[in-house]
């Protein structure tokens, strides 16, 4: 059953057709699954307020319901060291359509992968999981399986996978927290397959992770047409 809480997220966010990233963030923190400490600063002020509590070095992120793919209006300040480089980076990106604030958030390190779900409308939900970042387009290298998936699944797309021996350590990097990735995925889908009545996908891009965590650095929720549309669950999906 969906939290309450969740559901006036998604309710809140029918305006726009989807979830902005601290909406986002904010429904997977309420279902236990794990992200960066975090804040949606609405303003200037606000925004030094929640850097100064959270600690420099951060990552600010514009928030707008007009941005939906924050790199390409260069909307992300990675490591933004002191109040000097966030009031640079605010005053850059206050200016884009439709700002809403600030993402302030805490630095997370780790190697990057994608996850997601789609619904499909003849084998139903999808969940995807590969080498992520900007990688993802380059390479394609992501794994599939239909809904509901065990920890077993996940090994087995693990597997599959060309750059697998990346997640065992290559080259001298650390090798990825295999037990902790597993158990994100697997409770990732069982969130997901709960909201397939009001969404049509979500992505997690990148899920960083790392020998201790697997962090969900940037997500993504797009609605489903008929929720958005009546605000009523979409029953055409068999659950």
């Amino acid at each position: 059953m969906i939290k309450q809480e969740i559901m006036d997220i998604l309710h809140r966010a029918r305006i726009n057709g989807w979830l902005m990233e601290p909406e986002a963030k904010r429904v997977f923190a309420l279902a236990g699954l794990p992200v960066p400490r975090f804040a949606w600063a609405a303003d200037l002020q606000e925004s030094l307020q929640h850097a100064a509590r959270i600690g420099y070095p951060l990552v600010a992120k514009v928030v707008s319901p007009a941005v939906v793919h924050k790199s390409e209006v260069d909307g992300v300040g990675v490591g933004i060291a002191d109040e000097s480089q966030l009031r640079t980076f605010y005053e850059r990106v206050s200016g884009l359509p439709g700002f809403a604030g600030l993402l302030i958030e805490e630095m997370a390190a780790g190697m990057e992968l994608i996850a997601g779900a789609k619904l499909d409308f003849q084998f139903g939900l999808i969940i995807l999981l590969g080498i992520g970042g900007i990688s993802v387009e380059v390479y394609d290298d992501v794994a599939i399986r239909m809904a509901p998936i065990c920890p077993a699944d996940v090994e087995m797309m693990l597997r599959e996978l060309k750059g697998e021996k990346l997640l065992s350590g290559f080259r001298g990097k650390p090798a990825v927290n295999r037990e902790k990735l597993v158990r994100v995925l697997v409770d990732f889908a069982a969130l997901v397959q709960e909201m397939v009545p009001y969404i049509a996908s979500i992505d997690l891009n990148p899920l960083l992770c790392s020998g201790e965590e697997c962090i969900i650095a940037d997500a993504r929720i797009m609605l489903g047409e008929v929720f958005v549309r009546t605000g009523g669950p979409d029953t055409s999906f068999v659950r």
